[in-house]
This record gives C-alpha cells, sequence and structure tokens, in this order.
C-alpha cells in the first residue's frame, strides 16, 4: 500500500518543510510515501470561489484512480483520535487498497464533486488552520498512527 499527501497549493514553506520532511522520511519505514503539490489554476486570482473549487476538483479528480481510497481533510469532516487514524489505515491496509490518498483541498476547501468521491472527510481540529501547518499535522499523525499499528513508543513518549 502506498500513501500518498496531496495538496492544492504552493510548494512548503521553509517553516514547515523540515518537519514535513522528517515525518515524510519516518513513514517510508512503514509504507511507501509521496507527496503531490497541485499548482493553482494560472488563472486563479480572477476566478470566483465557485469557479475556483470547480478547476480545482477537475485537477484532482482527473489524477485519482478508481480504486484509489481518497481521504479529504475538512474541519466539518469526522473527528478522529489518533488510535482512529491509525485503524482507518490498518483497515486499508488488510483491505489491500493500492493507494490512500490525504487531501488537503485549496483556500476555498473543495467542489461538491470531489466531496462526494472521497470515501472519508476527516477533520483534524474544528478550527482551521493555514495550509502549510495542515501538512505538518498531517505528516506527523500518519507517522504517529503507523508506529501504534507497530505497538511503538513514539504514541506514548
Amino acid at each position: 500500500m502506498k500513501l500518498q499527501f496531496w495538496s492544492i497549493g504552493k510548494a512548503h514553506e521553509s517553516y514547515v518543510k523540515e518537519g514535513v520532511e522528517l515525518f515524510t522520511k519516518r513513514i517510508t519505514n512503514y509504507y511507501p510515501v509521496e507527496w503531490n503539490i497541485i499548482s493553482l489554476p494560472k488563472n486563479s486570482a480572477t476566478l470566483s470561489e465557485a469557479d475556483l473549487k470547480k478547476k480545482e476538483g477537475e485537477m484532482v479528480l482527473n489524477n485519482l484512480q478508481k480504486e484509489d481510497y481518497l481521504v479529504l481533510l475538512d474541519e466539518r469532516g469526522k473527528q478522529l483520535k489518533s488510535e482512529g487514524v491509525a485503524q482507518l489505515i490498518q483497515s486499508r491496509a488488510n483491505e489491500s487498497v493500492k493507494n490512500i490518498i490525504f487531501l488537503i483541498g485549496g483556500a476555498y476547501g473543495v467542489g461538491d464533486s470531489v466531496a462526494q468521491r472521497a470515501n472519508l472527510t476527516w477533520s483534524l481540529s474544528p478550527l482551521v488552520f493555514p495550509h502549510q501547518l495542515v501538512r505538518l499535522v498531517l505528516a506527523e499523525q500518519i507517522y504517529r498512527a503507523c508506529s501504534i499499528n507497530r505497538n511503538e513508543k513514539y504514541h506514548h513518549q
């Protein structure tokens, strides 16, 4: 199984890059992992919120495979404890899912088509965070979940 982190927006800012790289490297001890930073449409500044979400949604949906398990990150989603995230990953591995894709949407979230395609909508918190910070928290939580599944100490250090 491969874990993929997709984020709509700009490359990692320097203030999160080191942490994202650290946790991504740690995750590779459990699963292959990759980041896919999806660039904003060229004319994004001139688009309405609805049109921007539609264009971003098309880019996401065009890159998804039918069998991909899509986890959409959204503050209105289901909140999970770290053990729940670990169970989510282990259950998908047990089902022989090829790819779990964790998607961080654009500045206005995602359009209905992407939300409907998601297998799970997950909320890290009811608070809204900068997308760059979400990348770091996501990478850390996935590493934590992997360490929980292996009964390693990290979760309770």
